[in-house]
């Protein structure tokens, strides 16, 4: 006898978003079988797709590339593949042939049901099951939902999902959509639930689905991932939803054999991949916004939370559920680029500066190891010291000024160190604010960014652009360090909130290379910069001209770090350091 309510597995192919569907052929079929062993009802192995199946991939052109994964395959189950409704040839499917799976999902998004539909019957024509998913069911009306229902059982598929797309639905959300479905649909139809945890609501969710549906004679099935992998937030967690199935609703599933896939297969990919809860996803559900806007935001901006709500909030309601890279684009431009009438600003900081040299003081933690190198630079030179998107309280007694690019920079070191940021001046960048504050002076963020790179906005690189724009000559740098592999091991202060959430650190630090080259070229003849404390970033000896000449003590403590570290190397006969 078929349980009424059944648990779907969706990890291989809602799990493809994170890792490009390569998981490993031991993996795909590890996966399956451990599946099987748990006694999960429908087991999704991937997507069909127009293109060749490749080895160790959970995309597959037609179901003979599955065989191969299925170790055991058994007719206790349903093996399922998706596909996007208008993305796959239906044509180059063969008849099912019983030796691989026997079910397709096909998605539709909102106003292509008939459509859809279309593609769904060519697949059944073929002998396959058919489920059918409503992408976005939240965002239809009621008439619309009038509509899905009446095609829906005028097609009768196995079953229908209600889908939680962009993570947005609450409670109330849900019980309106099922309540409304199950009143229309066919009995004989099922109905089934795809949640993502945006909201952090996924589990909740799909629990309260079931109960909506425990007087329904209908077959209920429910969508879960293991560690709810998959895109964006991710899903419903298949050892939750199992554990759940099993104390509250007569469900019977090896919990064993899921917490085995996961230690034995997942959690090796978490090594790797990031996925579930976090705030800008948060954003992508309260706004019902398509999650590759948040992807690229964060991938090409780094953008903050704020910007990145104030973003997809200047997007219309309809242009937030799908994603136009070239309209993000000219939002976030418009959201960082609020101009400012900043020519009194420029001429007070040249004032300020007076000609001196100007010394940048960046966060790395070479301005604590290299305290003492670091004073008697200053000592000597009596530069014009500028704190780049930090407050080091060491380094309290001698700022001139500071210098924020990032509205989470700046917020910090007004909460953290709020005696500090308030005696001190500050430079402000206009995507922060365009009203400046006591001791504040704000120069339009246009003036000290060049477009070209995804890190375009990197603090010691903005300055240096800024400082050349206000014809500064000479520019001392410390604390420039670059990246390691763990974010707290490149500050001073181990709590500066992170601009990198990818932690790509050594893409970065190569981007950054480039954009330091590029400073290079642009200022060349114009302004002279220095290291004071080593930098992977300083890449010729002229970078380096603090050195052992400079130093009252021949080199001393910062010559021996730089040596101790490996980043320099000796190359010249006059002693100079350059890269190595």
């Amino acid at each position: 006898m078929q349980k009424r309510i059944q648990l779907l597995d969706c990890t291989l192919r809602d799990g493809s978003y994170i890792n490009g569907s390569h998981f490993g052929a031991p993996a795909i079929k590890g996966i399956i079988k451990k599946m099987q062993e748990a006694d999960v009802d429908l087991i999704e192995c991937g997507w069909l797709k127009d293109a060749p199946h490749e080895e160790g991939s959970a995309y597959y052109h037609v179901p003979a590339d599955l065989k191969p994964y299925l170790l055991d395959r058994s007719d206790r189950f349903v093996y399922v593949a998706m596909i996007d409704w208008d993305r796959y040839d239906v044509s180059a499917l063969p008849p099912y042939d019983g030796t691989s799976i026997n079910a397709v999902r096909v998605v539709f998004p909102r106003g292509k049901v008939r459509g859809g539909l279309e593609i769904a019957q060519k697949i059944r024509d073929k002998g396959y099951l058919v489920f059918l998913q409503a992408a976005n069911t939240l965002g239809y009306n009621d008439d619309e939902l009038e509509e899905l229902a009446q095609c829906v059982n005028a097609f009768q598929p196995v079953a229908m999902s209600v889908v939680d797309t962009f993570g947005a639905m609450f409670e109330d959300d849900l019980e309106h959509i099922v309540r409304f479905l199950d009143a229309r649909l066919l009995p004989e139809i099922g109905l089934g639930f795809h949640s993502h945890n945006n909201q952090q609501l996924s589990f909740a969710l799909t629990m309260h689905f079931v109960k909506l549906l425990e007087k329904s004679q209908r077959q209920v099935i429910v969508d879960a991932s293991l560690s709810g992998m998959g895109r964006g937030a991710g899903n419903a967690t298949t050892e939750l939803v199992a554990s759940y199935l099993n104390r509250k609703q007569h469900g019977n599933y090896d919990m064993d054999a899921i917490l085995d896939a996961i230690d034995m297969y997942i959690d090796p990919i978490r090594e790797k991949y990031t996925w579930g809860y976090s705030t800008p996803y948060f954003i992508a559900g309260l706004y019902q916004c398509h999650v590759n806007n948040i992807a690229y935001l964060r991938k090409n901006h780094r953008t903050n939370a704020r910007d990145m709500r104030n973003v997809i909030a200047s997007l219309g309601v309809e242009e937030r559920r799908h994603y136009d890279y070239d309209l993000l684009e000219r939002r976030y431009l418009e959201n960082q680029s609020r101009l400012v009438d900043d020519e009194s600003a420029k001429r007070a900081i040249q004032e300020e500066i007076g000609g001196r040299m100007v010394l940048l003081v960046a966060p790395g933690k070479s301005v604590l190891d290299l305290r003492s190198d670091v004073q008697a630079f200053m000592e000597k030179e009596h530069p014009f010291v500028l704190g780049v998107n930090a407050i080091l309280p060491e380094y309290a007694s001698d700022y001139d000024a500071l210098f924020f690019v990032n509205s989470i920079r700046y917020a910090y070191a007004q909460e953290a160190y709020t005696a500090i940021f308030a005696k001190t001046e500050k430079i402000l960048l206009s995507n922060i604010k365009t009203e400046s504050g006591d001791k504040e002076r704000i120069v339009n963020f246009t003036t000290a960014i060049k477009r070209g790179w995804e890190h375009f906005d990197n603090a010691v690189i903005c300055a240096l652009r800024l400082l050349d724009r206000l014809g500064v000559q000479r520019v001392a740098v410390a604390g420039f360090d670059g990246f390691k592999d763990e974010y707290n091991a490149s500050y001073a202060d181990a709590s500066l909130p992170t601009l990198n959430p990818d932690n790509r650190w050594t893409e970065l630090n190569e981007e950054i290379k480039e954009m330091y080259r590029d400073v290079q070229s642009s200022t060349a003849g114009k302004m002279q910069i220095t290291f004071v404390t080593p930098s992977i970033f300083a890449d010729n000896d002229k970078n380096m001209k603090y050195c052992n000449e400079n130093s009252e003590n021949g080199g001393g403590e910062a010559l021996n770090k730089v040596f101790a570290c490996g980043l320099f190397a000796l190359s010249r006969s006059d002693g100079c350091l350059s890269a190595a």
